[in-house]
């Protein structure tokens, strides 16, 4: 796929996501101002009933800093409204027009995936650039030009890395009706051993030593602990190998499945 015609595929599906703006913007501020609400209650019962002032190398401003960060950053890695777009165009037989596409049919659903969160940059900036103003920046963490560097670079990978976990589970759809359920349990795992419902820190040692093997850690913990500093420049370019590796052996995964998938593929649909 020429970089113009992926380029033309995500500006389509830009301006698309920005048709009805109010929504957009009215949907951003409460979803945000929610979940930092619940994050700010959550971790003060958590310190307080603990009764202790640090919990997983966290005091209560930096942890709430961290759910503010992977609140904003998840928004950039996962879609929302993109999960099962490529098992509807199975079951629905909405593939068959994309099978005379001068593109593979993974890149041009990628390039739509990428489309669709460029209007959330514009809020991850927005947002971003107000938390530390409201909230104040929280000791121990030092974010930086290269901290910020760090995490754009492994936020692109963990969106890549997004895109070719759920990109087989979808491709199930050739061999079955319904892949929500998959789909449900792949989110709710990749939330919990990602790092988005509670820092990845508040797991026992070992667990953690198994989670930084895993692909699930890359998707949104790794990006938001090289953002606030928590990670040396060696640690993260060995987060960042582990987490290509992933994409390679996921997306042969996913390619083979779809070759064989395709095989037995009749456009009937609904």
């Amino acid at each position: 796929m020429s970089a113009r015609l992926f380029w033309q595929v995500c500006s389509t599906e830009g301006r698309k996501r920005m048709s009805y703006r109010a929504d957009f913007w009215l949907t951003a501020l409460v979803g945000f101002t929610a979940q930092v609400g619940i994050s700010y209650f959550l971790i003060q019962a958590v310190f307080q009933g603990g009764g202790q002032s640090r919990v997983g190398g966290f005091d209560p401003a930096g942890m709430l800093f961290y759910y503010v960060a992977v609140a904003l950053l998840g928004k950039l890695v996962r879609s929302t409204e993109m999960d099962q777009v490529v098992s509807q165009d199975i079951y629905e037989g909405g593939l068959t027009r994309y099978l005379l596409y001068p593109a593979p049919y993974a890149a041009v659903k990628y390039a739509q995936q990428v489309g669709a969160l460029l209007p959330l940059a514009v809020q991850l900036v927005l947002f971003g650039t107000l938390a530390p103003l409201v909230l104040g920046l929280p000791e121990g963490v030092g974010i930086t030009a290269g901290t910020v560097a760090r995490c754009a670079a492994a936020t692109a990978v963990a969106n890549a890395l997004q895109f070719l976990l759920t990109f087989p589970i979808q491709a199930v759809s050739f061999w079955t009706d319904n892949v929500w359920s998959l789909m449900i349990a792949n989110r709710i795992l990749s939330s919990l051993l990602g790092g988005m419902m509670l820092p990845l820190t508040l797991f026992p040692e070992a667990a953690q030593r198994v989670l930084a093997l895993l692909p699930f850690r890359y998707l949104f913990a790794f990006p938001v602990e090289s953002l606030l500093g928590r990670l040396s420049p060696v640690e993260w370019a060995e987060g960042m190998a582990v987490a290509l590796g992933w994409c390679v052996v996921l997306g042969l995964f996913g390619r083979a499945l779809w070759r064989r998938g395709e095989l037995q593929y009749t456009g009937v649909g609904m």
